[in-house]
């Protein structure tokens, strides 16, 4: 027997002894626990266990997921559409399979070296540990893979922490993760979660001591919770991104751009078009040029019926988040029309509620403005800070570098649709994880991952 044969039975007889371990303290199954401590625990030894093994371990298990949930990628689209009530089946499979398929695994842990007269210096990513994750309902299955495979690649272990409006679908996609990762590691619990996903059992998750990081991808209101637990956050708050088009854009693409983002998985996404800003010697150009790519525009009078449902009190309404455009039709008692539409808008003033609260509908109030410095400024306003997503149609490189530096936006799309932002349509990967409020923008498994600096002195440096 070789050394590399030895290599491998000595590992065979480890992880069977471990699983087995494993399977004996542990009270969940398939991941899944009737309390977060029970959970957290078993993930906290899982971790302890998967620490230890190599990285093409970690590989194993990114590559099994790839090809093992490829098959249920349109179930599980379908499933969240039917639970949550929220987008469509088809856009969620899109996204779904972007997430599974351009989301990058250890290959995003790069090395670095400084080499002198004084030795080396090497600068390495490591794991943090148990790292508590909270999903929306939004993005629910499609933040669980993203997330799931940028986490187990920088070598942590996960509590899932999914929205109750999404509980079925997440804990059904928590647990083929989970036996993923024991198939292809021999280790219980890399993926956990509860039974019963509530606020009271998050909240004990963020104060749990063997919680090493929060990941939160969520509203301004979990993130601030979550900002609040002492702990380490990455927190992918709210976002109201703006859209200019100036004079010089291409009307026609630009036009189908808004539209093909605006209307994504009915607006759910944080990083879609939420308002469009337009240069007036253009507007009625680019709005007829909407309607012939599938837009209904709302007019006069009926303008108000729309803003009545769509939002209340100055808060979007939560009935028709994430509904179609027949259904909000339908609320404002308004006529459908004989082709259903694909999206919905009227032009609004700069200060409308359509335009200051982010809707997560596929309604898109348009404002015309005087020029380019019109549109910047509004943007701004619409944009509040959030740093999250802004996108611009023009050929005017200029203005677009000088909107890109004003605006601060992780996310700054030029001449295409919002979702080219996170890699569907656009070079990048893919993330549903955008830490806007902390500031690491689009996530990936570096940063899930502490940089560690390791010193050789007088050595390692031949030039």
């Amino acid at each position: 027997m070789n050394t590399s044969e030895l290599e491998t039975l000595i590992r065979t007889i480890l992880s069977e002894q471990l699983a087995s371990a494993n399977v004996k303290s542990s009270t969940g199954v398939h991941g899944v626990f009737a309390t977060p401590g029970e959970a957290i625990d078993a993930a906290h030894q899982a971790f302890q266990r998967y620490q230890q093994c190599p990285l093409k371990t970690r590989s194993a298990i990114i590559s099994a997921m790839r090809s093992e949930l490829a098959s249920h990628l349109a179930m599980l689209a379908e499933e969240s559409a039917s639970e949550t009530g929220m987008g469509n089946k088809e856009d969620k499979l899109l996204k779904n399979k972007a997430a599974l398929d351009n989301t990058p695994g250890i290959e995003d842990l790069t090395t670095t070296a400084l080499t002198g007269d004084g030795g080396m210096v090497l600068f390495e990513y490591s794991p943090f540990g148990v790292i508590g994750s909270v999903a929306p309902s939004t993005n629910p299955t499609e933040t669980i893979i993203n997330n799931s495979i940028s986490m187990l690649a920088a070598g942590n272990s996960i509590y899932f922490s999914p929205h109750p409006g999404a509980k079925n679908v997440s804990l059904k996609l928590i647990s083929m993760i989970e036996d993923i990762a024991f198939r292809s590691t021999g280790i219980h619990n890399l993926a956990v979660t509860v039974n019963e996903p509530t606020f009271e059992a998050t909240q004990l998750m963020m104060a749990h001591p063997k919680i090493a990081l929060l990941a939160i991808t969520g509203g301004p209101g979990i993130v601030m919770m979550g900002l609040k637990s002492g702990k380490k956050v990455v927190g992918a708050g709210a976002g109201n991104p703006p859209c200019i088009v100036d004079e010089t854009a291409d009307i026609v693409k630009a036009a189908e751009d808004i539209i093909n983002g605006a209307s994504f998985d009915y607006n759910l996404p944080c990083i879609a078009e939420k308002s469009l800003i337009v240069v007036e010697s253009v507007t009625d150009r680019l709005m007829q040029q909407m309607q012939l790519f599938g837009a209904v525009q709302i007019t006069g009078k009926d303008v108000d019926k729309l803003r009545a449902v769509c939002v209340i009190d100055g808060l979007a309404n939560k009935k028709l988040v994430g509904k179609s455009p027949v259904t909000i039709l339908r609320t404002a008692d308004l006529p459908i029309p004989a082709k259903i539409p694909r999206l919905l808008i009227a032009e609004v003033k700069g200060d409308d509620p359509l335009v200051i609260c982010e809707q997560l509908m596929p309604v898109l109030p348009v404002v015309r403005v005087k020029d380019f410095d019109a549109a910047l400024t509004l943007a701004l306003q619409v944009e509040q800070g959030l740093h999250h997503t802004a996108i611009m149609h023009s050929q005017n490189v200029s203005r677009l570098n000088f909107a890109a530096r004003t605006l601060q936006t992780s996310i700054f799309v030029k001449n295409g649709p919002s979702y080219a932002g996170i890699g569907v349509g656009g070079e990048g990967f893919t993330t549903f994880t955008i830490a806007t409020p902390t500031g690491e923008g689009t996530t990936s498994a570096r940063t899930f991952a502490r940089s560690r600096r390791c010193v050789l002195t007088n050595g390692f440096s031949i030039r």
